[in-house]
């Protein structure tokens, strides 16, 4: 009798996609239904326009990419979600020093780049990191 073994690569990283993914399904639905909820704590004031829905619709999506490449075990996506959540901080940081959005933004993308973080050392720990790079 033959055993198949199904080869799950980078699992711990897939593991931290997945729940980052879930989590931006999470801001997305909110966003989409009651955007107020994020907007205020985060000082961007209370709005009935559309933009903060349209952004929820977008983390819907990416969200859900985020889960079905977890699902899938695409490394590459892995690889390129730490550049992407890097980034967003860098760029956040740097629109908070510019004088155009508070401070209290920054949480959010500290957290996007912590989960950054925790997606790079699970790569790197599973020697996926360089892995086709």
């Amino acid at each position: 009798m033959k055993t198949y073994v199904e080869l799950r690569p980078a699992q711990g990283a897939a593991k931290s996609v997945l729940v980052f993914g879930v989590y931006m399904l999470g801001q997305g639905t909110v966003l989409l239904g009651a955007p107020n909820l994020l907007l205020e704590p985060l000082g961007l004031g209370r709005t009935v326009e559309f933009w903060p829905r349209a952004v929820g619709i977008s983390l819907l999506v990416l969200g859900f990419y985020y889960v079905l490449a977890a699902r899938q075990g695409l490394v590459a996506f892995f690889r390129l979600t730490v550049l992407g959540r890097t980034f967003q901080l860098i760029a956040f940081i740097g629109c908070v020093l510019a004088g155009v959005v508070t401070w209290r933004i920054l949480p959010t993308a500290l957290l996007e780049a912590l989960a950054g973080g925790w997606t790079f050392w699970a790569l790197w720990r599973e020697g996926a990191w360089r892995q086709g790079a």
